[in-house]
């Protein structure tokens, strides 16, 4: 899955889960949510992926750590990358997991948020649909999952768009010790001419089960990876192109982005809440044409 946001005066915010897809231009097709900014203008919210274990493998820690940064940002919203429900998803709407992994965990005052969800590769090795629910909304009103969607705030336009079904090795790769953390090398060979021509500032993503910021050699482009809500790895590193690299943690953690009309910063955190890597930029914002 994917996000991208274009708009005005705002930073283009790019999330996805595998591969991107040239999804510019049916983005006015898509559906919209207008979320508003805080009073001052300022927008800010936390990034995490790869998190529904019950709990499990640090995901109750994370959880407690994201609800005190997101009081401490006063965040307007969660963003999930994907791989909301492991193994394999949910079975359907009345799957206990999305309680258990979900509304039990996330508990925090600061979380009590919307939440703007794609789906993963685990997500499709169940049902699909059932996260897809409106259902799952009357359960937990948090709870926002569609395969693609704009969330304007006026500031930023993120579209979310999903990408996962275009990926056949995801649903029959079960091997997680295997997955590619290669970085870079492969968002470029797919996308990153398409992020230059439409004037795209982020692209963030899950899947990889590490923490992971990446500068494009060739564009302002930041490549950002949260995707260690819980279970987390080093994986398979040979052959990482390091060009660019500015970060990399193979612990659980998750990412906080801070937005106004001029500035934008990225935190990373671990599970201890623990600042492991900050970065900001005050540069002209691309204005849309």
């Amino acid at each position: 899955m994917a996000v991208l946001c274009k708009k005005n005066v705002a930073l283009c915010l790019l999330f996805t889960i595998t591969s991107g897809l040239c999804f510019f231009h049916s983005s006015a097709e898509l559906q919209r949510f207008e979320h508003p900014t805080k009073s001052d203008g300022s927008l800010s919210f936390l990034v995490v992926g790869d998190w529904g274990r019950r709990g499990a493998f640090n995901q109750s820690q994370v959880a407690h750590q994201m609800g005190r940064i997101g009081e401490k940002l006063d965040i307007n919203f969660v963003v999930s990358t994907g791989d909301n429900f492991y193994d394999d998803g949910l079975t359907s709407e009345q799957d206990t997991a999305f309680e258990e992994s979900f509304t039990k965990v996330y508990t925090a005052n600061s979380l009590q948020k919307q939440w703007y969800s794609v789906l993963g590769n685990h997500d499709y090795r169940g049902n699909a649909e059932a996260q897809l629910s409106p259902l799952l909304r009357k359960i937990d009103s948090r709870w926002l999952c569609l395969r693609s969607f704009i969330v304007n705030s006026g500031l930023a336009e993120i579209i979310f768009v999903d990408t996962t079904p275009f990926v056949n090795a995801y649903f029959t790769d079960t091997k997680d010790h295997t997955y590619d953390w290669r970085g870079f090398h492969s968002r470029k060979l797919y996308i990153a001419n398409l992020l230059k021509a439409n004037n795209v500032d982020f692209y963030m993503n899950g899947h990889d089960h590490c923490l992971e910021h990446i500068s494009d050699t060739n564009s302002p482009i930041q490549f950002l990876t949260s995707g260690a809500g819980s279970k987390a790895w080093r994986g398979d590193i040979k052959g990482l192109n390091r060009g660019g690299l500015k970060f990399f943690y193979d612990g659980q953690g998750f990412m906080s982005v801070q937005l106004n009309k001029m500035d934008a910063e990225i935190i990373f955190y671990d599970v201890f809440g623990k600042i492991l890597h900050s970065w900001r930029t005050s540069k002209q914002l691309h204005q849309s044409t």
